[in-house]
């Protein structure tokens, strides 16, 4: 069998220690996820209330709250959906991850796409479209260097198969994240506008 040869990460002392240590999964809940999670939701709101149209339709203060509680819950919520799918996935290529180290894969990987909401601070529509597929692509070259690290898996094709399938179940959950986050706007704004 193969081991697996990509670049290293760069050996950064809080990397190391996330990838290797055994952390339980309240913890990385409430110190790692929560306070990411708080970001985007966050940014959508300051984005709604500063610039109005130019980068986000324009809402009520009301519907970027709704909308920003939302869009929280699910991010939360599809943590666990991740971890639960990573944990399942390991049977691909004959291994049963722990749950605490699938939920760490599932809150690790998505690290850039929870700080690019960051750039809404600027009011670009094409550089914040820029940072948000940069912030994507990122997240999936994650999965290839986390998989080995985390999930503990050596060998190169067990290793880039299982990344593989990590990968488009990301892109698969994702996707339905920004369906109901559409779902929920669409639903707000609708159902509010009647109300005020």
């Amino acid at each position: 069998m193969t081991q697996l040869h990509l670049p290293h990460m760069p050996n950064f002392g809080g990397w190391y220690t996330l990838t290797h240590s055994h952390v339980s999964v309240l913890k990385l809940f409430f110190l790692y996820a929560l306070p990411l999670s708080i970001i985007p939701p966050m940014m959508m709101h300051y984005a709604g209330v500063m610039y109005g149209g130019q980068l986000l339709p324009t809402l009520t203060e009301i519907q970027l709250q709704t909308i920003g509680v939302a869009f929280f819950l699910t991010e939360m919520v599809m943590t666990f959906v991740i971890a639960f799918i990573v944990q399942r996935l390991g049977a691909v290529v004959d291994i049963k991850p722990a749950f605490e180290d699938a939920y760490k894969l599932a809150v690790v990987v998505p690290t850039p796409l929870w700080l690019a909401p960051l750039f809404l601070f600027i009011p670009s529509f094409m550089l914040n479209l820029t940072i948000a597929a940069a912030a994507m692509m990122l997240s999936g070259v994650l999965i290839f260097y986390c998989v080995p690290a985390i999930l503990k898996v050596e060998e190169e094709g067990h290793a880039m198969l299982l990344s593989g399938s990590i990968l488009a179940a990301g892109m698969v959950v994702w996707a339905a994240m920004m369906y109901l986050t559409l779902l929920s706007w669409s639903f707000v704004s609708s159902s509010l506008l009647l109300l005020i």
